[in-house]
């Protein structure tokens, strides 16, 4: 048995004896995004440091806890904080989160992140549902006998996103009046912001945001099976012609003034 497959399955059984079970959607919250957990019904709150085998999130913004409980009437897994490449992770660490919630059932996946905004015609605080993505990462969490154990390696990923997710979110949000924009994700390796010229690279080759995570998590979901949808918070503009120094604390703040869109949209999805 390959050593991850364990880690992953010794994770999935300390997590199913501790009562995490039936769970039909996994969510995956990003920086400045945690409060949706505060609409979800608790029944269980588990630190990621008591989880023997999952890896430890070091990022400050990011709460490190497993949650699970019910969100408008469905059972959910959700993972407040996730890990990043740029924390010395490698991209099989980095998706076990993924690995582990299929283990225990989990049929759909959300994703949310906090990325900066390449198209001109939006502005921070908008909402993008990812319909593509560009993967500039120098890791992948199908390489090497880590992802053979997995499935097949060599995954299709010409729809890495779900099309009828991303339609039924997209009708959510437009009966619920939330601005909700569509473009492609750029995953970068971070943790520093782009320069002038890497922004200007980015929307020379079709990027709209640009991130530091969820496309490791996209890949893996892809491999596994498992339908997968994810949305931008824009949480700041990458002009490169207007460029100011970034604020971790305005880019926060954003986030947070901007979720109550996001958590709009997913609860309602949870309904129906």
């Amino acid at each position: 048995m390959n050593k991850m497959k364990d880690r992953v399955k010794s994770i999935a059984n300390q997590l199913s004896e501790a009562g995490v079970k039936n769970a039909q959607v996994g969510i995956i919250l990003g920086t400045g995004l945690g409060s949706l957990v505060e609409e979800i019904e608790i029944e269980k709150s588990i630190p990621y440091d008591s989880i023997n085998g999952l890896p430890k999130a070091t990022v400050e913004f990011h709460q490190g806890k497993l949650i699970y409980g019910s969100l408008s009437g469905t059972k959910v897994i959700a993972m407040q904080g996730r890990f990043h490449y740029y924390e010395g992770y490698t991209a099989s660490e980095i998706v076990i989160p993924v690995r582990v919630m299929h283990e225990l059932g989990v049929e759909k996946l959300l994703i949310s992140n906090a990325a900066g905004n390449l198209n001109s015609d939006w502005s921070k605080g908008d909402l993008m549902l990812i319909n593509d993505h560009i993967n500039l990462q120098p890791d992948n969490p199908l390489r090497g006998m880590d992802g053979q154990a997995f499935g097949h390696i060599f995954v299709d990923m010409s729809e890495p996103y779900n099309l009828q997710m991303n339609d039924t979110l997209k009708r959510i949000a437009s009966r619920a009046k939330v601005r909700l924009r569509e473009g492609v994700y750029s995953a970068v390796a971070g943790p520093n912001l782009e320069t002038k010229a890497e922004y200007r690279f980015l929307r020379m080759i079709g990027a709209d945001a640009v991130g530091m995570s969820t496309v490791p998590e996209v890949i893996a979901a892809n491999q596994l099976g498992l339908p997968v949808a994810a949305i931008s918070v824009l949480t700041d503009d990458c002009d490169p012609d207007n460029l100011a120094p970034v604020n971790i604390e305005e880019i926060l703040a954003v986030a947070k003034k901007s979720e109550r869109g996001l958590v709009k949209i997913i609860t309602e999805y949870l309904e129906q």
